[in-house]
């Protein structure tokens, strides 16, 4: 005859974790960055290091992609400066990362916006809705 087995099941916190991957990548998600999606226009405030001082820089645009999954996810911001457009790709967890903002909502229909270098002008906008900046209390 067949014995019954009693299972313990442990609760997720108990549950030492061995993988060293899974470990580092699970570290706790950045309190500063507001959620985003692709076609949002954002505020990304840069810890820039100058010498021994270091101050906070605005980089402002539309995001064109969202990639990547855990540790490794990261996000691309396009804006057009003196005429040019540029993109810069920020890791999430990257500590030169000060805070994230998000100013507008992009309706957009797919998640990589990779048409927009070549359109310019009004041609490159994308319809947004403004974003409120009131808190809830």
């Amino acid at each position: 005859m067949a014995k019954a087995v009693k299972k313990t099941v442990k609760a997720k916190s108990e549950v030492k974790e061995t993988n060293l991957v899974r470990r580092v990548s699970i570290k706790a998600a950045n309190k500063n960055i507001q959620a985003f999606d692709s076609g949002d226009t954002v505020n990304v405030y840069v810890k820039v290091k100058e010498g021994e001082k270091e101050r906070v820089q605005l980089y402002k645009g539309i995001v064109t992609k969202i990639q990547g999954a855990g540790a490794a996810k990261s996000f691309t911001v396009r804006k057009i400066s003196a005429g040019v457009g540029v993109e810069r790709t920020f890791p999430f967890n990257s500590p030169a990362l000060d805070k994230v903002e998000l100013v507008n909502v992009g309706k957009v229909r797919r998640s990589k916006l990779y048409f927009l270098r070549k359109l310019s002008g009004k041609a490159a906008k994308i319809e947004s809705e403004l974003v409120s900046t009131a808190t809830a209390e």
